[in-house]
């Protein structure tokens, strides 16, 4: 596992630099936090979506702080001055020596290489350098620093070239900025206006909370089919290679030092699901009978370096074609995935038109998807990859595009300001609701909680779920591939818990778990009914039995409340479910095996390694631990997931 997080984190590095080398600003850091305006008090509210307006304005309340002269005499070990001194031969040389420096002096390897990277492109705009030569050199050091095989260093840089070197042109930010947002708070504190910002609340009074009834005895009850994470490879080879040195293995021209064969049903390494799996799993969910399903996003395999936009709208067309043909009177619902664009996590707000635009994607999406959506929700599929509708009567589902708070998404950093207006349409849909007295099921990819999703969105989020809690009743994710949830608590009163959100387990045994899916058991549609959820059951391909009799053994691996003793699954009894497993180390390691689906191979978690998943059941909102804190989980967490590039 650590092998994979270490290439996902050096290709995301690798990428980053890409970014930072057409940055042309002093990149040196900032050395203190200071209280700035916002755009909004400097009058530029009507300016969010033009980059060059905001950048002119942050350039400005920069020197009203002193900001840019504090860069210059703070920094005086910056090696810039050293860089103008060297001629492009000696590049290569440069970055290795230093990086030697930075990185195995024990300090964090992604953020230091940002430094090194951004100290070597200084020289190479000193000197007038031209775009092919600058990607000409990180290929190159991409090969000599074997961040990658050759193959997949000539192959990823190109395919973000257009994107990265679009966003750099008007990025209002710094590299250390730039490094601070991507990477997390432990690598820089960035300066950004534009992170700063605040959906705002209509005036209705919050209504007083109510807890739901239960349900009444043989009350009629929903069958919800969750899939996610599905990542299925069209060029997965049976006895291909699965110990390859790159991102994704177990294809016919997998290479590496190391030999393993892959298995027929599938792979623990870093190897996606074979079709033919996809296909059985299909055809044995046949035999259940769904009022509907949730598609919670990420179709295409992790090979990532070498997509294109054909190469998506392909795979979803292999989607679709399965789940009509399998199940043809079924309701499907989905919700878009970080890997359904390419090149993968490029998702342009609105305000990106021309050939970067993103509308090529959510076209196909209304195409699609018009297979199960009323055509009233194609308008804002085509604007922004997200819609809402009503299931039942009284209930409703909202689909959010979680793209818009991805950190790896680089158009965001131009304007992070509630992207494609997406979470303003929230609140008004949930305000509507409110007053029809419906209750809604929210769908989406990136869990708000997760370190993938920038804070202010997250932030923002977390608020509005907070303000609507008596009406959103169920939130369902995916994208870490594992099995957890994410616990909501009262701003006011940190004790109280209002919300939760599932993070179903992944189809796709990337990396190093067994194939799952989810199946919810949901209060029906009677009068006065609540539309929670009364239940969940988990089940699993154990890949270990079935490549050894060549059979697929699709189980179920656990129920929640039987698995957990919960009498209920409302946010109250997850939380005393997180405060049993701190004092109950069993139960701990019952919730542990389940989250990688029952894998082997994995190692113990005690100590830190638990406190720090504790910390995380309770981190509804990014880049916060306030509530786990509530409950002395004071552990550094140690344990998040490294975003999947």
């Amino acid at each position: 596992m650590d092998t994979l997080l270490i290439k996902f984190g050096s290709y995301c590095t690798l990428v980053l630099l890409l970014i930072l080398c057409t940055l042309q600003g002093d990149g040196k850091p900032m050395q203190h936090a200071a209280e700035f305006k916002t755009l909004q008090e400097m009058g530029t509210a009507n300016h969010l979506d033009n980059p060059r307006i905001q950048q002119r304005n942050i350039h400005k309340m920069r020197q009203q702080h002193g900001i840019e002269q504090e860069h210059k005499v703070a920094d005086k070990r910056a090696p810039g001055s050293i860089l103008k001194k060297l001629h492009m031969p000696g590049i290569i040389s440069f970055f290795l020596k230093h990086l030697e420096e930075y990185v195995f002096g024990g300090t964090d390897l992604k953020c230091d290489a940002c430094k090194v990277g951004v100290s070597v492109v200084q020289v190479m705009f000193a000197t007038n350098k031209s775009e092919t030569e600058i990607v000409s050199v990180l290929i190159e050091l991409c090969i000599k620093f074997k961040i990658e095989t050759e193959k997949v260093c000539r192959s990823v840089i190109p395919e973000f070239k257009n994107e990265v070197l679009t966003v750099i042109d008007k990025v209002a930010l710094s590299p250390k900025e730039i490094c601070g947002l991507v990477l997390g708070g432990s690598c820089a504190t960035p300066f950004d206006p534009l992170a700063n910002w605040t959906v705002p609340l209509p005036d209705t009074p919050k209504p007083p909370v109510v807890q739901p009834r239960d349900p009444q005895p043989g009350a009629p009850k929903l069958q919800v089919l969750q899939l996610s994470d599905i990542h299925f490879d069209p060029q997965y080879m049976h006895k291909g290679n699965a110990d390859c040195d790159e991102p994704l293995c177990c294809r016919k021209n997998s290479v590496g030092k190391k030999f393993r064969p892959a298995g027929f049903w599938g792979d623990y390494n870093n190897c996606d699901t074979p079709l033919w799996t996809l296909e059985n799993m299909f055809k044995h969910l046949t035999n259940q009978k769904f009022d509907y399903i949730l598609w919670t996003g990420d179709l295409p395999p992790h090979d990532v370096w070498n997509q294109s936009r054909a190469d998506q709208v392909s795979k979803l067309d292999i989607i679709q074609r399965l789940f009509l043909k399998y199940f043809p009177d079924t309701p499907v619902f989905p919700a878009l995935g970080n890997h359904e664009s390419s090149p993968v996590n490029s998702f342009p707000p609105p305000f990106i038109t021309g050939n970067n635009s993103i509308h090529w994607l959510y076209g196909e999406l209304a195409k699609t998807w018009s297979a199960w959506l009323p055509p009233d929700t194609m308008a804002n599929i085509n604007k922004g990859g997200y819609f809402t509708l009503l299931i039942k009567k009284g209930l409703r589902l909202v689909s959010m595009n979680m793209n818009y708070c991805n950190t790896g998404n680089l158009w965001l950093y131009l304007n992070m300001t509630d992207p494609a207006g997406e979470l303003e349409w929230l609140v008004q849909v949930l305000q509507a609701a409110e007053d029809n007295k419906e209750k809604v099921h929210i769908i989406g990819h990136i869990p708000p909680g997760t370190e993938s999703c920038l804070k202010a969105w997250s932030w923002n989020y977390y608020r509005i779920i907070n303000r609507y809690e008596s009406t959103v009743v169920a939130q369902f994710f995916g994208h870490t591939h594992k099995d957890s949830f994410e616990l909501f608590y009262d701003l006011e009163d940190k004790t109280r818990v209002t919300n939760m959100a599932y993070v179903s387990p992944s189809v796709t045994t990337y990396s190093f778990i067994n194939p799952g899916y989810r199946v919810y058991e949901i209060d029906g549609e009677y009068e006065n009914t609540s539309w929670t959820v009364l239940d969940h059951s988990t089940y699993i391909l154990n890949l270990t039995e079935s490549n050894l009799s060549n059979k697929t053994h699709w189980d179920l691996e656990y129920s929640a409340k039987a698995a957990y003793g919960l009498s209920n699954l409302l946010p109250p009894s997850w939380n005393k479910f997180v405060s049993r497993m701190t004092t109950n180390d069993t139960l701990f390691q019952v919730y542990y095996r389940y989250y990688y689906k029952s894998a082997p191979g994995h190692p113990p978690c005690t100590g830190n390694c638990k406190a720090a998943m504790l910390c995380d059941l309770k981190t509804g909102r990014s880049y916060d631990q306030t509530f786990c804190h509530a409950e002395e989980i004071l552990a550094k967490s140690v344990h998040k997931e490294v975003p999947l590039c």
